[in-house]
């Protein structure tokens, strides 16, 4: 009798895992994953939109990680991701083949210099700038701050925003060899908590624990951007192979659209491409839009 009920318990414990089972399996395929990669720069507005749009769009299922322009573009390139998140033109990496990708323009992003407060240095020339990240200057004294020695923070190679930031910030000389980080939050946050350090990032990175100088007495601000009178700017890009499916080309309309362009995209410290006044080629050529 004592194993009749345990092989019956053993019967219900397995049709109920079984049973169990099954339901998982229905609302883990039941819904769509849309994945995204790349841009660090990026990320936090694709990680907010991304939540805005899951609560209004259920079933829909938006992942979104770091590691890099290169990585985004990489990944995407290989059908490994849905949306590759880049900082810059996919035809400015080398092994990408940038005419099987299609650009989806998201916003636009400001990168400035983050500087330690300690520093004593709220403004700089570009040359200045230029040979701080060469090392030509290694003091801060040098540049009217205080007597102390400069700490560069590199962004890892292959970011998109420190490409950026050494085509248009340092005039394409590429920046000294240093620490190097993979994340914009990180490199802040060194940047905060030691003394000399210098390091970039987006606009949406500067807060009040660091410095972004101006630059040749131009303020790193948006309407700077939008004008073209601040330089090192990207255009953030979301990259698909090929015409996207429909799940994800709605995500993509929904990143384009005109709330998320006047409310998150301001939010979070980018800049609505919609509202910029010049228009800039991979070959740097500007012109105003109409």
């Amino acid at each position: 009798m004592k194993r009749k009920w345990l092989m019956s318990a053993v019967v219900v414990v397995a049709a109920t895992g079984l049973l169990a089972w099954g339901f998982n399996t229905r609302s883990q395929t039941s819904g769509v994953n849309i994945n995204a990669v790349g841009s660090t720069a990026l990320q936090p507005l694709v990680e907010a939109a991304g939540e805005e749009y899951q609560i209004s769009h259920k079933g829909i299922f938006i992942n979104v990680q770091g590691g890099g322009t290169g990585t985004g573009l990489a990944q995407v390139q290989a059908g490994a991701v849905d949306l590759g998140n880049s900082d810059l033109f996919a035809q400015e990496k080398d092994g990408i083949k940038a005419e099987k990708l299609v650009d989806h323009r998201i916003a636009v992003v400001g990168i400035t210099p983050l500087i330690n407060k300690s520093a004593g240095v709220k403004k700089l020339s570009k040359q200045q700038l230029i040979q701080i990240f060469t090392k030509k200057v290694t003091n801060w004294n040098q540049v009217g701050g205080k007597n102390l020695k400069i700490v560069l923070v590199n962004r890892v190679t292959g970011s998109g925003t420190r490409a950026t930031f050494e085509k248009w910030g340092l005039d394409g000389h590429s920046a000294a060899d240093a620490q190097e980080q993979d994340s914009s939050g990180t490199a802040r946050s060194i940047v905060a908590t030691t003394p000399g350090a210098i390091s970039y990032a987006a606009f949406s990175y500067v807060d009040s624990t660091v410095v972004a100088p101006m630059i040749d007495g131009v303020a790193p601000t948006e309407k700077n951007v939008e004008t073209g009178q601040w330089p090192i700017w990207s255009y953030e890009h979301i990259y698909t192979l090929g015409k996207p499916k429909a799940a994800v080309q709605g995500f993509l309309n929904y990143l384009q659209s005109k709330k998320i362009q006047t409310t998150v995209v301001p939010k979070l410290g980018y800049i609505s491409i919609q509202n910029m006044k010049i228009e800039r080629t991979v070959d740097g050529k500007i012109t105003n839009v109409k």
